[in-house]
């Protein structure tokens, strides 16, 4: 606080009440400046980091690293949240913005998935109801190219839904397993409940966008990686192409991290106008694996890239063997 300017002119005669003004005026500070520090959140909030704080860029960008007395630096993307987990324990070792309620597009797939493969012999045949064609003029989907009338196994069907991320192997799959879409759909949410997911909700089995679809950075990445722990369906994202028991063409991965990256092992990618470009990645280095999640990107590629060039240079495993969390960093 700064006294008036005439201040020295009564000095004297003031000095004990200004001797209180002057306490109670420090005392405000520091609740000021407590407050200040406590606050978080907000789109200017640091990312979140198990191994360090996290630091603002400066003015030209963040390197790889700020020295041994430092912390690492923030990861620099182009994605609205994100976030990097251990695989072996599902720690988080980074995040932006992880815990943001956002659309996931088709990585809403993963989680369709998973309930097929949960409640359905995959080996078995179905026919076809969905036509591929009237969903494209309809609502502009990716398909896989279905027809009526088709006689294909839900494990194919799987296939086009992860590989090709085919919204019309969705659909078929959730009338065949659910009975309806809308029962599917209930099942993926209580998948969700059973996953211990706090920031996701499913209204379809594609991720075409809805009010009522939503995920975070942090939940979309534990969901890739409950997908891995199935080796069937982490046998799936891995395959860059696929020959399915149908008339249709060879089924080939649009994940083009799998041929840009070394180590990776899936999972899946998604777009829609809404949610912007998004994906779950994970990638094995000296026998350690990571998943990484970015939403709301405009370079999905480069973004994952950077968070796990990030975490192989700024982090050590945090789990110990038994694959338990362990100690942190």
């Amino acid at each position: 606080m700064r006294p008036p300017e005439h201040w020295h002119l009564r000095r004297r005669r003031s000095n004990r009440h200004w001797w209180v003004i002057g306490a109670g005026g420090a005392l405000i500070f520091i609740v000021i400046l407590v407050a200040v520090c406590s606050s978080g959140g907000g789109d200017d909030a640091t990312p979140t980091s198990v191994v360090a704080p996290a630091t603002e860029c400066p003015a030209d960008g963040c390197g790889a690293s700020q020295g041994a007395e430092g912390p690492p630096p923030a990861v620099l993307i182009s994605g609205r949240s994100a976030a990097i987990i251990e695989a072996s324990c599902g720690a988080l070792l980074y995040g932006q913005r992880e815990r943001e309620r956002l659309p996931p597009a088709s990585l809403a797939k993963i989680m369709t998935a998973m309930v097929a493969a949960e409640h359905a012999d995959l080996t078995r045949i179905v026919q076809v109801d969905v036509n591929s064609a009237l969903l494209v003029v309809s609502t502009d989907s990716t398909v896989m190219g279905l027809a009526p009338g088709q006689q294909m196994s839900l494990i194919d069907l799987v296939h086009g839904l992860l590989m090709v991320s085919g919204n019309d192997a969705a659909v078929e799959i959730a009338e065949e397993v659910g009975g309806t879409v809308a029962r599917f759909v209930d099942l993926m949410n209580l998948k969700t409940t059973e996953l211990g997911l706090q920031d996701t909700h499913y209204s379809n089995v594609h991720g075409l966008d809805e009010p009522e679809l939503y995920t975070s950075a942090y939940d979309v990445a534990l969901t890739g990686l409950a997908l891995l722990e199935s080796p069937l369906l982490a046998s799936i994202v891995e395959k860059k192409r696929y020959t399915a028991n149908w008339s249709g063409p060879e089924l080939w991965n649009g994940n083009e991290l799998l041929n840009l990256y070394p180590g990776v092992v899936g999972v899946k990618i998604g777009f829609t106008e809404g949610a912007k470009q998004t994906i779950v990645a994970a990638a094995e280095r000296e026998g350690r694996r990571l998943v990484v999640s970015v939403l709301g990107s405009s370079d999905r590629y480069a973004d994952a890239i950077a968070l796990l060039d990030w975490a192989w240079l700024n982090t050590e495993p945090a789990c110990d063997e038994s694959g338990l969390l362990g100690e942190l960093p």
